[in-house]
């Protein structure tokens, strides 16, 4: 089994909900393949626990398992198998136990259970409010098809709605932790973060090769591999009509991100094109991103569509569109493709994001010379930073470049940012000592460029894959 890395935060959040001397109900949603099911069994090791991992079965069948489960934990003659009980029995019996330790009860995958029983909500609210709260008792459901989720169980509308004391929306994992699942540190951890965007089971399945094409060539051109199909499978149970999603996520992924060059790209009206966006954007997949600074960014229209999961956007660049050609065996052919623009087109606007992630880290834990309340992009008509901070009175106070390149930064770069900086502030005349200027260079900086750094207080500079 892979290593458990990562999830300080979560887990420390639910070690707090265990110890709380009340009952606890905690909420906790994802993506598919993002590990939610081995955060629960690390955080439920050594605990007084039952886990219920519902399935696609009927109603009846997950109910004599969870019977069962009970059973032979607690071997309660009430719960022996001879009748099957209804819900609403099996939570008055879990209330009715001495429970001298808190005990914690998972429902894993807990859409099947709304999926066999769209009462289910209610039969669980009617539970807790009459049964299990107040108990010693921690109650963790988690369920990756968000939509559902988010509808029968977070929304004002769920007869679940203000019984949780909290939620995890987990995310996969940041870059900082990526390096600590591989031993073998002589790899390219960047462009291996750019195929999975630190999903766990991603990282567990990808076959790391001696090169990162022939990692890719053995990984995703292989007709029989993990990943050919994997988006296939990992949207068919949120989205009906995955055909229409699957060609505007192609369409975005080709670098068409304004609406308008969307709508045309794919013949649709803009007005058409809402209900598709706003799923795929519910479901984390899609980001509108405004530069940073808009007044009104729900109305901006200079807002700009972009795949935010990076194993769908590099599949949706790089597979999807030559399906065809891999099928028949052409690799060669996909591969020249790959060679020719997987750098430009994909790992150089992933270490953008992983710069600005780093950026924010450091903010967040005040170890910046200046305090940003946001940080972001910022771009207008052909003049585009890859990186903006700006102070609580929305002002750009901090500029930024990221290189991913083979060469390194030299001076140039350092000028021509001072140069867009002064078209952000509308200012010919800025006073550049009132300004920062951050660098990410994947392959270091020239020696004048260093020089420079020493001399002025206000350039920050990071290097390689440690950012």
């Amino acid at each position: 089994m892979m290593k458990f890395i990562d999830r300080i935060d979560e887990m420390n959040f639910l070690e707090k909900e265990y110890n709380k001397k009340t009952s606890s109900f905690v909420v906790l949603y994802g993506r598919r393949r993002v590990g939610k099911t081995r955060l629960i069994k690390e955080f439920i090791k050594n605990k007084n626990s039952v886990y219920f991992l519902a399935t696609e079965e009927n109603e009846i069948e997950n109910i004599k398992t969870f019977q069962n489960i009970l059973y032979l934990k607690y071997k309660n003659p009430l719960l022996s198998n001879n009748k099957v009980l209804s819900w609403n029995d099996l939570f008055y019996i879990i209330s009715t136990l001495d429970l001298t330790k808190k005990l914690v009860i998972v429902i894993d995958e807990f859409q099947y259970l709304l999926q066999s029983n769209k009462g289910f909500s209610s039969i669980l609210q009617k539970a807790w409010d009459e049964y299990l709260k107040g108990k010693n008792i921690m109650l963790i459901i988690s369920g990756s098809t968000l939509s559902m989720i988010k509808r029968e169980v977070l929304s004002y509308s769920s007869p679940l709605y203000g019984r949780r004391t909290g939620q995890i929306n987990l995310k996969p994992i940041r870059f900082e932790y990526f390096k600590d699942f591989f031993e073998n540190k002589d790899i390219d951890l960047i462009e291996l973060y750019s195929l999975t965007g630190g999903v766990p089971k991603y990282i567990e399945m990808l076959e790391v090769k001696k090169g990162i094409y022939n990692t890719i060539k053995e990984n995703f051109l292989n007709v029989n591999s993990y990943f050919f199909e994997e988006p296939y499978f990992l949207l068919e149970k949120e989205l009906k009509d995955i055909g229409s999603y699957f060609s505007l996520m192609k369409v975005i992924a080709n670098g068409n991100n304004k609406l308008g060059k969307i709508s045309a790209s794919l013949g649709i009206k803009q007005t058409s094109l809402s209900y598709y966006l706003k799923n795929l954007i519910e479901l984390d997949i899609l980001e509108r991103e405004v530069p940073v600074g808009e007044k009104n960014p729900q109305t901006s229209k200079r807002g700009l569509y972009k795949i935010k999961d990076k194993f769908l956007d590099f599949w949706f660049k790089f597979v999807y569109p030559y399906k065809s050609y891999i099928e028949i065996g052409n690799i060669d052919f996909v591969m020249n493709i790959i060679k020719k623009s997987f750098i430009e087109r994909h790992v150089s606007f992933v270490y953008e994001d992983i710069s600005r992630e780093k950026l924010i880290e450091l903010n967040l834990k005040n170890k910046l010379p200046i305090k940003l309340s946001k940080i972001g992009r910022w771009w207008e008509k052909d003049t585009e930073i890859d990186i903006v901070g700006i102070d609580d009175n929305n002002n750009p106070i901090l500029f930024g470049e990221c290189k991913y390149t083979k060469s390194p930064v030299d001076l140039d770069v350092y000028y021509l940012l001072v140069e867009k900086s002064k078209k952000l502030l509308r200012n010919e005349n800025i006073n550049l000592e009132n300004l920062y200027f951050v660098f990410f260079s994947y392959n270091g900086y020239t020696k004048s460029f260093i020089e420079k750094v020493k001399k002025e207080k206000n350039i920050l500079i990071f290097e390689g894959d440690s950012i």
